[in-house]
């Protein structure tokens, strides 16, 4: 995620041999830039497959939300371990590796015939998306042009979001009109890592080889106490935002077709799309505005977003719903620019890693633990209950990030009042 790459990446000096490698320094970039795009939009291809994976092998929703939280295990395991390792063994035996890794999960996915082997896919599509973020991220503030300094954290911040929105898009066309519904898209994907591979031996390396790498696999995770009043009105908006993710990614396909009555598997697609490629435009746009200056308007259209989507749901409105998934896109995107613009702020330079392994550890819970749950309830309490009741939990979240926001900017105008 944004930020991952931020706080493991040690700028370096490149190696003798860059200039004679193939891929120049400056057409790197935007390759180190696609490759994260293609990582990001191959997490989300199984999303608009879910539904047809449950009608085949007839699992219920939790079981689906599982499969889902198995992905962010993985995923999280593989940033606190291996979030380090690129700068210490080079970033491209690293992203190659996570390149095999992926392939690995692909075949996994190809050959699918059970719940159990698509939960293990997804957990070694997690751990080789882990290891390619941190290091993707690391290479790309390696490879940023001197002209253009602050490229690499847009690009980072970008590319999550834009991979999400084209991963389930691209899915549901292929789902939808595409012979082989449920292996047409991971051959696809094979082929593309394959280029990626090859383009990852072209590129020039950036980090040389140093010592210490047994010893960064270590997990470092920790929120230094004077820094906890800048971070707690930024853990609720943090949680909203990758929960209601978690719910677009894993049910969001089921609430298009069995609530909306959108029966075309595009349609699961969609939804994610609608999400997230409106919070990664809004990141775009919103680039240059000051983390602090976000954080309470992100929490309010969040808050809004869901609402409107929600009454959508309850009365059958699709448009009303879509304007609210939109409403809350630019919620999501405002939100990711102000928690992690509000960390890379507040957290010292010797900080910086143990504090983001922090912000991913409840990104990632946040998306994965309410997910779960909203699939128990789901099978328990049927999907329409389940979706209003999260949805309310969402928006009394976001409610209380925009209610701290509020109380610190309150806080802070006293302080600086003359004579007090």
């Amino acid at each position: 995620m944004p930020t991952d790459s931020a706080v493991s990446a040690v700028s370096a000096v490149p190696s003798d041999d860059a200039g004679t490698r193939r891929v120049l320094r400056g057409a790197a970039f935007p390759g180190v830039a696609a490759v994260f795009v293609v990582f990001l939009a191959a997490s989300s291809v199984p999303s608009p497959l879910y539904p047809i994976y449950q009608q085949q092998w007839h699992f219920s929703a939790w079981v689906l939300t599982v499969v889902f939280a198995l992905y962010v295990v993985g995923l999280l395991g593989s940033l606190l371990v291996v979030g380090g390792l690129s700068d210490h063994l080079g970033r491209r035996p690293v992203l190659a590796a996570a390149i095999a890794l992926e392939m690995v999960a692909l075949v996994l996915f190809l050959t699918a015939g059970n719940v159990e082997v698509l939960a293990a896919a997804r957990v070694v599509q997690g751990i080789a998306t882990g290891a390619a973020t941190t290091t993707l991220s690391a290479a790309l503030l390696d490879l940023e042009p001197s002209h253009a300094r602050g490229r690499a954290g847009v690009v980072t911040s970008v590319a999550p979001l834009t991979g999400l929105a084209l991963g389930a898009l691209g899915s549901g066309v292929l789902v939808e009109f595409g012979p082989a519904p449920t292996r047409l898209v991971y051959a696809l994907l094979l082929g593309v890592m394959v280029v990626a591979g090859a383009l990852t031996a072209l590129l020039p390396e950036t980090s040389p080889r140093r010592p210490g790498a047994v010893a960064s696999l270590r997990p470092r995770a920790a929120l230094p106490a004077h820094l906890r009043a800048d971070i707690v009105p930024v853990v609720p908006a943090m949680i909203a935002s990758w929960a209601l993710a978690g719910l677009f990614l894993s049910l969001g396909p089921s609430v298009a077709a069995q609530l909306l009555g959108l029966q075309s598997h595009l349609a699961g697609g969609v939804v994610v799309t609608l999400l997230a490629g409106t919070g990664a435009l809004t990141v775009a746009v919103l680039r240059s505005r000051s983390a602090s200056s976000l954080l309470a308007p992100s929490s309010a259209l969040l808050g809004l977003g869901v609402l409107t989507a929600l009454a959508g749901i309850m009365t059958d409105l699709v448009r009303l719903a879509a304007v609210g998934t939109v409403v809350a896109g630019v919620g999501v995107g405002a939100s990711v620019l102000a928690t992690f613009g509000t960390f890379a702020r507040i957290a010292r330079p010797h900080e910086r890693s143990a504090v983001f392994a922090s912000a991913n550890i409840i990104n990632y819970l946040g998306n994965s633990v309410p997910a779960v749950l909203g699939g128990i309830a789901v099978t328990t309490l049927g999907l329409r209950t389940a979706t209003e009741i999260y949805a309310l939990a969402i928006a009394a979240i976001v409610s209380t990030a925009f209610l701290l926001r509020l109380n610190q900017m309150r806080a802070a105008r006293r302080s600086a009042a003359p004579g007090e």
